[in-house]
């Protein structure tokens, strides 16, 4: 179990080296024609962590995943597998920490970010076609070496890291009624999930996934852990074939449902966030808004709706 006092003693350990995240009201659109199919509008307030410290949230759960390690484990460096984002936040906890770092990406992941880690001047490999293969070369890595390994999603450490988002959203912003939260490999919306009940048992947390990587999707509806059989979509930071049998667990007590998005309908999201709202995001960033303009959400009436804006990039500037 993760309690409440993990959440909150990750807060403690990451705060001074990370960033507050501003929560942005997104109102006074209800004539625009993106949202045109939609009921009822909801008010929508969007918490940038596309403005972290390393261009996503991904940087709380490394932080904390590595200031978690004794002193001899953390000196022999870091390594993780990653579709790009949560390569940057390792790297800027080893570069805080003042360790080695190596990253493993899988070949799909968009040149832009490849290009975005290896201009840090680390170690960056590309080993396989998705991140499932690049995983297993990083874990082998690991062992060979004696770095620590920083599981993108599969970790306690990583998972209380990211639920500081939802500690900081509800002082921020402490009237929401529902939550939307981008589904990966499930680090997110686990931590945010699970820390949302722990503060407000009534809030409604919802997951969204793209249609062509319905991982969580499909493993909830199993209620076990389920690899699907490839993957087809251009977010490839929300692209394993595989989560793991905690974020199963945790997402199955904590999330109402999951929705399932398209990538033309997380690309018409992030066009408009960027032209509308000058907020630039990469595709998976869009997701919620998405679903939200797709009225996937499943509710008549979701109210106050926070939505986390995840990560940042151009895929919207079109």
């Amino acid at each position: 179990m993760i309690e409440l006092q993990d959440f909150r003693a990750a807060r403690r350990a990451i705060s001074s080296h990370m960033r507050l995240t501003p929560v942005f009201a997104a109102r006074n659109f209800t004539d625009n024609v993106a949202f045109g199919g939609v009921k009822r509008i909801p008010e929508i307030f969007l918490k940038l962590e596309n403005m972290q410290v390393s261009g996503s949230f991904k940087a709380r759960g490394a932080m904390n995943a590595a200031l978690a390690l004794d002193d001899d484990k953390r000196s022999m460096g870091l390594c993780t597998a990653s579709g790009g984002n949560h390569g940057m936040g390792v790297i800027y906890a080893a570069r805080t920490l003042g360790v080695p770092v190596k990253i493993f990406l899988p070949t799909n992941t968009p040149k832009p970010k490849v290009e975005k880690l290896r201009a840090q001047g680390v170690d960056v490999a590309l080993i396989g076609a998705v991140w499932d293969d690049a995983n297993r070369a990083a874990m082998e890595h690991a062992r060979e070496t004696g770095m620590a390994y920083i599981h993108p999603f599969a970790d306690p450490k990583v998972i209380a890291g990211q639920g500081t988002i939802a500690l900081e959203l509800f002082e921020q912003q402490p009237d929401l009624d529902t939550l939307v939260v981008a589904i990966g490999g499930g680090g997110l919306i686990s931590g945010v999930a699970t820390a949302a009940r722990l503060l407000r048992p009534s809030i409604r947390v919802i997951g969204v996934e793209p249609t062509g990587a319905a991982t969580l999707f499909e493993s909830i509806k199993a209620n076990e852990v389920v690899t699907l059989p490839s993957v087809n979509t251009a977010a490839t930071s929300l692209a394993p074939r595989q989560s793991s049998a905690l974020n199963v667990d945790l997402i199955g007590k904590n999330v109402d449902r999951i929705a399932l998005v398209s990538d033309e309908e997380m690309q018409k999201a992030a066009s408009w966030l960027w032209k509308d709202l000058g907020i630039a995001v990469e595709l998976s960033a869009a997701a919620g808004i998405a679903a939200i303009m797709t009225d996937r959400l499943g509710v008549d009436d979701p109210g106050r709706v926070g939505v986390i804006v995840c990560g940042t990039g151009t895929d919207g500037i079109k």
